[in-house]
């Protein structure tokens, strides 16, 4: 998921907190949402392409050990010599690791080690909090664990809706019937084309596949000023989209066939969903998600329009605040993520905070991108092959992480992060 280093950060945030704030905030949100699980809960994995709880909980502490402990803080000892060899996760610079698919065979150390083992490094990097010749890097190093808090909560979820009785993470509001709202025809946000600069072009934190800024030409198009619903993809069902390979990609209908796909990860038969909360009815008029680029491609071709570009979507995203941070009240981080409560999708106005949204994509370096050296250039340019770019934030997303030049990034197929669709056309 998002893999990048930083282009450059001030030390005091625009939301006004200091770095040191900022890091105490993000450590403390991620022990927050791990806080309902137990240590079998934290340990299991359901997939390769997900990691148990406890491993996103050690990796990003292994983070902050590896590269900026070990190397800035005099004295330092690493807590044990064994466990970079558990939670390094891609970083061939910093040696030899387990593989992804056995990280689910880590019953030890238990959850309550990993957790303290948390507490120890996250008081060592006090010292370390407010030197300026740093902030570059830890920087860098929230936005890394702010990428893991959102994987964290949709590797969870994968990992307990394989459990028969559907397990809640948290408390449900309710599982009574969902009033259908009534969902008007998508408007549209036109735009005439022409030159367009693109990529991070302000002050402040960005990935370094954000940049270089560059100009685009773009033929004027259109953009759906909202989401597909969960309402229109019945309809996309009901009309036989699985089953036309007229709609499909190649390599999409292969999919479709191989896997048997037949609605978006998570959807029951009988009209519900599974959330954090459990099973739950579904609501026709939020926002679509859990689907695959191939599965967003053959709606639009379905739905007579196409996906945008991602140069469309931040054509119309500037101006839009995708970043604005908000204090931690809750303790599932409803108001320190993009959600209000409940990790849901819940049909938001503006083009950020329910669901990633596909492009039609690929992810490619910018003109003039190059590689930054050591292991921390091994954040980003490495995975620039056969992944399309999504824009925007999703529920689970950490407020203030996603921004109008943000590039995620997904393999065709994948669809257990929050990711749906808008709209485009020709004009």
């Amino acid at each position: 998921m998002h893999r990048s280093k930083l282009q450059n950060t001030p030390m005091a945030e625009a939301s006004g907190r200091t770095l040191a704030e900022h890091f105490r905030a993000t450590r403390a949100l991620t022990e927050a949402l791990v806080a309902p699980l137990s240590d079998a809960d934290a340990s299991v994995q359901s997939m390769e392409d997900a990691s148990p709880a406890k491993w996103h909980l050690a990796h990003t502490t292994w983070f902050w050990e590896t590269f900026l402990l070990r190397e800035h803080a005099p004295g330092y000892a690493l807590h044990d010599k064994r466990w970079p060899f558990l939670f390094n996760s891609y970083y061939e610079a910093e040696g030899a690791r387990i593989s992804r698919a056995a990280r689910g065979m880590l019953s030890r150390p238990t959850l309550a080690e990993v957790l303290n083992w948390r507490a120890i490094v996250s008081e060592a990097m006090e010292s370390l909090l407010g030197d300026p010749a740093l902030a570059d890097l830890i920087a860098l190093g929230i936005a890394h664990e702010e990428q893991h808090i959102e994987l964290l909560l949709t590797d969870i979820k994968h990992a307990l809706f394989q459990n028969p009785l559907g397990p809640a993470m948290w408390p449900a509001a309710g599982k009574g019937e969902v009033a259908a709202a009534p969902v008007a025809s998508p408007g549209w946000h036109s735009h005439p084309g022409g030159i367009a600069r693109v990529g991070h072009q302000s002050e402040g934190f960005a990935f370094d596949n954000e940049g270089p800024a560059h100009r685009v030409l773009l033929e004027p198009f259109a953009l759906a000023d909202r989401l597909v619903t969960n309402g229109e993809w019945d309809a996309f069902i009901a009309d036989g989209g699985y089953r036309d390979a007229r709609l499909w990609l190649a390599d999409g209908w292969g999919w479709v066939q191989r896997e048997r796909v037949a609605a978006p990860l998570y959807w029951g038969e009988d009209g519900t969903h599974f959330t954090h909360q459990g099973w739950q009815m579904r609501d026709p008029s939020a926002p679509v998600t859990h689907i695959s680029h191939f599965e967003a491609d053959a709606f639009a071709t379905w739905a007579g329009a196409r996906l945008p570009t991602e140069f469309e979507w931040e054509a119309i995203a500037r101006g839009q605040d995708g970043a604005s941070p908000a204090p931690a009240h809750d303790p599932r981080g409803g108001n320190q993520l993009y959600c209000a409560g409940p990790v849901l999708p819940m049909g938001s106005p503006g083009l950020f905070g329910d669901c990633w949204q596909f492009t039609r994509s690929a992810y490619l370096p910018y003109p003039g991108f190059h590689v930054a050296e050591g292991a921390v250039g091994e954040y980003n340019g490495k995975f620039m092959s056969g992944q399309v770019v999504l824009r925007g934030a999703s529920c689970a997303t950490v407020r203030g992480h996603s921004r109008v030049s943000y590039r995620n990034f997904f393999y065709p197929h994948q669809r257990w992060q929050f990711t749906g669709l808008r709209l485009a056309k020709d004009l």
